[in-house]
């Protein structure tokens, strides 16, 4: 076994605050020379990610926490193209938060002053958008929310594209007048053509990507929900909210609860459940869904029409 390489502290929390990720430039800084570089990535406790940038986690990429990995694409496009690189697309939504996005994000990021970089090692070298106003978040320059998303749209499918919108209103980053504007700055961009139907479908009140395409699955087969995040009085006559809700005919709810490991916590799944139950209990049908069932079209839109039939069927 060779000798254990000792790194100094403020090199780890410089890579954990860049998703794992650091670069030659930082090394030098703190003292690390390119033959101790060397030696951890022929070890394998570091890889190579592009020319200069290392990414010092060595855990698989697969096997990490999906924001991390949306994460590590966002500053590996930063720490490729230089400091003065503005983060952009869905690499910059990821950086704000925004839920909703693939798991694995194409790095992006762009030069200003019309500045050209070129693309390497899968990092996309975007041209500076004309008018593009950026911020800075978690110490690193991105794109604005608007910006990004009209970068991102049209390169998203339909799923991930509406799941998106829905969130970025949902937490009150824009509003639906402001998307309509993002629509309307994303015209004659490449991909758009096929994309504009998407705006039509956000809905603010969806609270989760998972929600959002089970809204989907449900309006493409025939079956839309009557309501979203509907009220319902529990046991003790407190009044709970269902994610996606139907109306049987003799007045009770069907209503859909999509169970997302992602975006809960497992006392959060927990609550859910106590609070199922007693929704259950009172007034309503409570159906459950956990991420595989969503993610396989027409899972969710089958059971719930199978279940409206079978309860309706009695009140014809």
């Amino acid at each position: 076994m060779g000798r254990r390489i000792e790194l100094p502290s403020d090199l780890a929390i410089i890579a954990q605050a860049q998703a794992g990720l650091i670069t030659t430039a930082q090394c030098s800084e703190l003292g690390v020379s390119l033959t101790r570089i060397a030696r951890l990535l022929d070890s394998g406790a570091w890889s190579r990610v592009t020319r200069g940038v290392y990414d010092t986690d060595s855990t698989p990429i697969v096997t990490r926490h999906p924001d991390r990995r949306r994460r590590r694409a966002a500053f590996a496009a930063k720490l490729a193209l230089g400091p003065d690189s503005v983060v952009v697309g869905a690499c910059a939504l990821a950086i704000h938060g925004v839920w909703g996005l693939p798991i694995a994000l194409e790095p992006q990021a762009a030069l200003p002053g019309g500045r050209r970089a070129y693309s390497r090692d899968g990092i996309h070298a975007r041209m500076f958008d004309a008018g593009m106003t950026v911020t800075e978040v978690d110490g690193i320059m991105v794109a604005t929310v608007d910006w990004a998303l009209v970068q991102a749209v049209p390169e998203m499918g339909r799923y991930q594209a509406v799941a998106v919108m829905d969130h970025v209103l949902n937490r009150g980053l824009m509003t639906r007048d402001e998307l309509d504007e993002v629509h309307d700055r994303a015209r004659g961009r490449r991909g758009i053509a096929t994309r504009h139907g998407f705006f039509g479908e956000v809905d603010a009140r969806a609270e989760s990507p998972p929600e959002s395409e089970a809204r989907l699955d449900c309006f493409d087969n025939g079956v839309p929900p009557d309501v979203l995040q509907v009220p319902v009085r529990d046991l003790s006559g407190v009044v709970r909210r269902g994610d996606l809700g139907w109306k049987f005919k003799d007045g009770r709810l069907l209503i859909a609860e999509i169970d997302s490991d992602e975006h809960h916590t497992m006392a959060q799944l927990a609550a859910d459940a106590e609070r199922h139950n007693d929704i259950t209990a009172v007034s309503a049908v409570v159906l459950h869904f956990r991420k595989q069932a969503v993610s396989t079209p027409g899972t969710v839109s089958s059971k719930v029409r199978a279940t409206l039939d079978t309860y309706n069927s009695g009140f014809r």
